[in-house]
């Protein structure tokens, strides 16, 4: 089996940190977000992956190499964006008639990843939304197998929502529906969606069943992305169990902090990862995310999400203040 990572998107949400690094390469938790998706797969027994890449593919591909020499990967660029079907589409040499797993580059989920591999079936993840308009919606029979999907419907005929996790073992009929697509198009700048495609195969007799995600963590825009990073260090606890050594510093877990940082008079947490070499001094963090090779002086972060060689430094002020006075700084 090989799994198909589409990380194309400009991941406009996230301006302005995706206008030089990629969405997928956004720290959490400690770790990428692509990192995770690779990384729960290849636990799994998956050793063979394929990237889509397009913004900034380049930083993927540098990444990907760098961190995991031991797959084999493939990288194809998707140079003009005609959404999620006309990205897999672009795999179908390198896929032949091996069977897929496709996770969208923005999806970290919690279930059980080997269960879903060895199900005779192609397999789709889902979970109960609220308001699932925005979404891929799957209507689903009594023995849980799909009985059709659409896309974004104006009128849902369930809540179930696909969360962007897709096992597919008849990949001919997936790319005949995909072509399918293309044909009945009458505009070169369509979107050809990859639940379409999905649709098109149950008509065609394959069959899908669906499976529940335990967690869905959305990394898509700035609020849930530190939501998400706050779950997730609660889950593994951050690596707040070392003695930290900083001078003058209180740590308040769960945190992540990378290698080579300098921190000083500060107190960090709780819900705070921190990326590699960075430099903290007399600042307050919590509920953040900051990058590599940082500097902050003398702040006070929170629900704050900082690039890596950046640099924020507060206003130092010296105060003689006499009694029964309230000063605002705003």
């Amino acid at each position: 089996m090989k799994a198909i990572i589409p990380v194309a998107g400009a991941g406009t949400k996230l301006r302005p940190h995706t206008y030089t690094q990629p969405k997928a390469l956004i720290p959490i938790a400690g770790k990428t977000i692509l990192s995770f998706i690779v990384d729960q797969l290849n636990e799994a027994g998956i050793t063979e992956f394929i990237f889509i890449v397009g913004y900034l593919g380049e930083k993927i591909q540098d990444y990907v190499n760098e961190n995991y020499p031991q797959l084999t990967t493939h990288f194809v660029f998707q140079n003009e964006r005609h959404g999620t079907g006309h990205a897999i589409e672009l795999t179908k040499k390198i896929v032949g008639d091996d069977e897929i797993f496709v996770v969208l580059g923005d999806t970290i989920c919690e279930y059980d990843v080997k269960e879903v591999l060895n199900s005779p079936y192609s397999m789709l993840g889902i979970k109960k939304v609220e308001d699932p308009r925005n979404f891929g919606v799957a209507s689903i029979n009594e023995e849980g197998f799909i009985e059709q999907l659409v896309e974004k419907p104006a009128i849902p005929k369930s809540n179930m929502a696909l969360v962007g996790l897709y096992k597919i073992k008849e990949t001919n009929y997936l790319f005949e529906c995909l072509h399918q697509l293309f044909l009945q198009s009458n505009s070169k700048n369509a979107e050809y969606n990859l639940t379409d495609a999905l649709d098109c195969m149950i008509k065609k007799g394959a069959k899908f069943q669906s499976f529940k995600v335990k967690s869905w963590f959305d990394c898509g825009k700035k609020e849930t992305l530190l939501e998400s990073n706050a779950t997730l260090l609660k889950k593994f606890g951050g690596n707040t169990g070392f003695d930290h050594g900083y001078l003058n510093t209180i740590i308040i877990p769960p945190v992540s902090i990378a290698s080579g940082c300098d921190i000083s008079n500060s107190i960090i947490g709780p819900h705070v990862a921190i990326g590699a070499n960075t430099s903290i001094k007399h600042s307050i963090v919590r509920d953040s995310i900051i990058g590599s090779y940082t500097n902050l002086f003398e702040v006070v972060l929170d629900n704050s999400l900082i690039g890596s060689d950046a640099s924020v430094k507060g206003l130092s002020r010296s105060l003689n203040i006499g009694d029964n006075t309230e000063i605002d700084f705003g």
